[in-house]
């Protein structure tokens, strides 16, 4: 994972995402399928969905690669009177950074974040992490991009996102390259606007893009059952369409 694409784009972040409509919508699925009790979400970035599981009632913590985005995560969890644990740990070493704190009761992955995991071992080393922290019979949630669609139809561009505040404007450009080694890069482009005019910035990093049935058979192997897979998680979840969906989410339990 590009770190510095992470570190850099942690200030932006909360303007990037639309938290109060993205929780709005993802919230309601998240409380139906977690077990109610100790929450990881690991890949956390700006930890707002932890600090939504902790104003329900979990007792959550979060985790990320980028030491920016754990600053600001904690940053956000002091400004909404929360108090959980944030660390910066990435994939295949979680159960380290947590140990005094093991087992979780569901640890979510969401937000696109398997897929900067370029080698298959690489991925199967991060579900096995996954497992470590999870009691038996604990809840997994992953969300992905719908790489399946992606491929299948070119897609280089992803929707733009825009903030105001005040006669500032920020603008937010996604798009993929396609690389002939099967990987994609993913770039995005920020352009801001003062009173002086227009400045941007460009910012890459590499993604391997995982199609369901790999994502499916890799937990398998990690050693969860595979519950129910979705294309989104408005309306509590809609099914997985690998022609049409926006997301591949998986629901997996640990054996």
């Amino acid at each position: 994972m590009n770190n510095r694409m992470y570190d850099d784009l942690s200030e932006d972040y909360d303007r990037f995402v639309n938290w109060e409509q993205r929780l709005k919508m993802e919230l309601p699925f998240l409380l139906r399928h977690l077990p109610h009790g100790r929450v990881l979400d690991a890949a956390c970035a700006t930890g707002w969905h932890a600090i939504a599981l902790a104003q329900q009632g979990f007792q959550t913590a979060g985790a990320d690669l980028s030491p920016q985005m754990i600053a600001v995560a904690r940053r956000n969890a002091q400004a909404a009177g929360v108090a959980l644990p944030f660390e910066v740990a990435g994939f295949g070493d979680l159960a380290r950074a947590f140990a005094a704190s093991l087992p979780f009761d569901g640890l979510i992955c969401l937000g696109n974040s398997l897929p900067h995991l370029l080698t298959p071992q690489d991925l199967a080393r991060a579900l096995e992490d996954f497992a470590a922290c999870l009691r038996p019979g604990g809840t997994l949630i992953l969300q992905n991009r719908n790489f399946d669609a992606v491929l299948a139809r070119g897609e280089r561009w992803m929707e733009p996102q825009a903030f105001r505040k005040g006669r500032k404007t920020w603008l937010y450009l996604r798009f993929y390259d396609f690389l002939p080694e099967g990987l994609i890069r993913f770039n995005m482009v920020r352009l801001t606007r003062e009173r002086t005019g227009w400045t941007q910035r460009v910012t890459s990093t590499v993604l391997r893009p995982l199609r369901m049935a790999e994502v499916v058979e890799a937990l398998r192997e990690a050693g969860f059952e595979v519950l129910e897979t979705y294309g989104s998680m408005e309306a509590g979840g809609a099914p997985f369409d690998a022609q049409t969906s926006g997301n591949s989410i998986v629901v997996a339990r640990k054996a």
